[in-house]
């Protein structure tokens, strides 16, 4: 096995990190996009979402969006192009991780912004969570 110099390898780390943020930005952005300012007046109006995938299944992470202001139908194909475009690169890349549940922490309405954010504690009484 050829041998690789230390300067060598961190440019080829720098370039598949890089890789890995390009392809994984260009979904994300308009999930965000979506889920804009996510505006609340109560709880009732805040939800969850499940987002990316891991290589032993489910979501990497969640976010908090409205029903006040987003689409909810537009929202749901996104992440889910989003989830198939991750599950793509996990195939083709042959990768592993840890297998781990990532809880859903529900989501509040942050007062007196006004906007939906996840439960940092988990702690139950957030709106059900959409898949």
């Amino acid at each position: 096995m050829a041998r690789m110099s230390l300067p060598a390898i961190r440019i080829l780390v720098l370039v598949l990190t890089t890789a890995v943020q390009v392809a994984c930005a260009s979904a994300p952005a308009t999930v965000d996009e979506l889920i804009g300012d996510a505006a609340c007046t109560g709880d009732a109006e805040c939800r969850t979402v499940g987002i990316g995938a891991l290589a032993c299944g489910g979501p990497q992470g969640y976010r908090a969006w409205s029903v006040r202001r987003t689409d909810e139908a537009a929202l749901m194909q996104a992440v889910q192009q989003q989830r198939q475009e991750r599950e793509q690169q996990i195939a083709k890349r042959g990768e592993m991780s840890i297998c781990r549940v990532v809880p859903d922490p529900g989501a509040r309405c942050a007062l007196p912004a006004g906007r939906c954010v996840l439960r940092a504690d988990g702690a139950p009484g957030g709106a059900a969570a959409v898949r």
